[in-house]
C-alpha cells in the first residue's frame, strides 16, 4: 500500500494479540480451564485417574468402555485446548501403558475420532506436544500463586516438577518476547536508544530462562524422568518401538506418524533465532521447521512474521554503533549459554540416566511396563521428538555462537 505522496508506508509493527500471545504469560495459555462441560465427564474422569489407571494396567480397558462423544458441545479456544490436553494425555497413556514392548497399532475410534476433530479445530497434531504438556497444563493451586498441573501421568513429583520448571522457563521469556516487538518497532523508527534498551531486555530474559532451567535439578529425579516419564513423551515417528506409526481408527486406514513432545516445539527459541538472524545447518534447520507444525498456528505465524521483518543484524551492522553491537552480541551469547546448559541437563537426565538404566536392565526381576520403571531402550540416543539428540543440540548451540557480530 502506498501513501498519498507516493512514498511507501513502513509495515505495521507486530502486535502480540494478533498471534494469541499474552502480555503477561507470553506463549502460555492464560488461566487455562481445568474442567470441561458435563457431557465430557467420561474423558475427565479417566484423565484425573491416569497415573493409577496406567500403573494398574487398566487404562486401555477403561478407554474401550468410553462412549464416543461429539465435540459439538465444546465452545471456544479454552475448552478446545483443555479437550486436546485431556485426549493427548489419555492417548499417550493408552499407547505406552505396557512400555515400548507392548505398544498398540490402533487407537480406538471412540478416542481417535474426537481427538482428530479437536486437533483439526486447533490446527495441532493428534499427539501430546509442548503446547499441551506445558503451555495449557497449569493452574493456580492457591491464592499465594503456587502452581500445579491440570492433568498428570506416572512420575509423581518429578513429572509435576518437569512440567512446572519448563513452564517457569516459558514465563521467564515473556520480557524477551515483548522486547522483540520493541526492537522491530525501534528499527523502523530509527530509535537507537529504544533498540539498545530492547536488546538489553532480551538478553536479561534469556539469562532468566537459564536461571529457571537450573531449578530442574531441585524438582526432577533423573532416574524417574528416564525410566518412568520419558516414554510418555515419545511419539510414533522416527521411533524404533513404533516403526509403522499408529492407525487412528475412524480417521484413516493408513498409519500416521507424529513426533513426540520436544523442547524444539517451544515457540520462544524459534522467535529469538529469527530476530537475531541465527541460521542453523540444514539437518537441524529441517527438524526445527518440522517442529513448528506442533505449535499453535498463531504462534507459528508469529515466528514467520519475525522472519519476514526488517533484519536486526543488518541494521546493527550498518549502524556502526559499538554499543548496539555489544548489546546484540550479549543476546547471542546468552542464547548460546542457554543452549549449552540445555546440553548439560540432557546429559544428566538422558545420557547418564540411560547408562545407569542399561546397567540395571540385566538385573533379574525387571518387570514389564513403564509403571514398573523398566527403562526404555528405543530412544537411548534420541530425543522424544525423534532427533539424534546430542548432534542436534550441539549443532544448534554452535550455529547460535556463530551468529555473533565480530568487531
Amino acid at each position: 500500500m502506498e501513501a498519498s505522496d507516493g512514498t511507501e508506508e513502513p509495515p505495521l509493527p507486530l502486535a502480540l494479540t494478533r498471534f494469541q500471545v499474552s502480555e503477561e504469560f507470553g506463549f502460555l495459555l492464560p488461566d487455562p480451564l481445568t474442567e470441561l462441560p458435563l457431557p465430557y465427564s467420561p474423558w475427565m474422569d479417566i484423565a484425573h485417574k491416569l497415573p493409577q489407571l496406567i500403573t494398574s494396567h487398566q487404562l486401555r480397558s477403561h478407554v474401550h468402555q468410553m462412549p464416543q462423544l461429539s465435540i459439538r458441545h465444546l465452545r471456544g479456544r479454552e475448552e478446545l485446548c483443555l479437550a486436546h490436553l485431556v485426549l493427548s494425555f489419555i492417548t499417550m497413556g493408552y499407547v505406552w501403558q505396557e512400555g515400548e514392548e507392548g505398544t498398540v497399532q490402533v487407537l480406538p475410534r471412540n478416542l481417535a475420532v474426537p481427538y482428530w476433530e479437536v486437533s483439526q479445530a486447533l490446527g495441532l497434531p493428534p499427539i501430546l506436544s509442548h503446547a499441551d504438556f506445558v503451555l495449557a497444563n497449569w493452574r493456580k493451586k492457591d491464592p499465594n500463586g503456587n502452581l500445579d498441573t491440570i492433568i498428570t501421568l506416572p512420575g509423581g513429583e518429578s513429572l509435576r516438577g518437569f512440567v512446572l520448571v519448563t513452564l517457569l522457563v516459558e514465563k521467564a521469556a515473556v520480557p524477551g518476547i515483548k522486547a522483540i516487538i520493541r526492537a522491530l518497532r525501534a528499527i523502523l523508527q530509527h530509535d537507537e536508544e529504544t533498540l539498545h534498551r530492547a536488546l538489553q531486555e532480551l538478553a536479561g530474559a534469556i539469562e532468566a530462562m537459564s536461571k529457571a532451567l537450573r531449578r530442574m535439578h531441585d524438582y526432577v529425579d533423573p532416574e524417574v524422568f528416564y525410566t518412568v516419564i520419558r516414554i510418555f513423551l515419545s511419539g510414533w515417528k522416527d521411533n524404533p518401538a513404533m516403526p509403522h506409526g499408529l492407525i487412528y481408527e475412524g480417521v484413516s486406514q493408513e498409519p500416521m506418524a507424529f513426533s513426540g513432545g520436544s523442547a524444539a516445539q517451544s515457540t520462544v527459541l524459534h522467535a529469538f533465532d529469527e530476530l537475531l538472524g541465527i541460521r542453523h545447518r540444514q539437518d537441524s534447520a529441517a527438524f526445527l521447521h518440522r517442529m513448528r507444525h506442533y505449535m499453535p498456528p498463531p504462534h507459528r505465524a508469529f515466528v514467520e512474521e519475525i522472519g519476514r521483518a526488517v533484519s536486526l543484524k543488518q541494521h546493527v551492522l550498518s549502524s556502526g554503533d559499538a554499543r548496539l553491537r555489544a548489546a546484540f552480541n550479549h543476546c547471542v551469547s546468552a542464547l548460546t549459554d542457554l543452549r549449552s546448559y540445555h546440553i548439560t541437563i540432557v546429559t544428566k537426565y538422558i545420557t547418564i540416566a540411560a547408562a545407569k538404566a542399561k546397567a540395571g536392565r540385566a538385573e533379574p526381576g525387571a518387570s514389564a511396563g513403564p509403571s514398573a520403571g523398566k527403562p526404555p531402550a528405543a530412544l537411548e540416543a534420541k530425543g522424544t521428538g525423534g532427533s539424534h539428540i546430542f548432534s542436534f543440540l550441539k549443532s544448534i548451540r554452535d550455529t547460535t555462537r556463530e551468529g555473533m557480530i565480530n568487531a
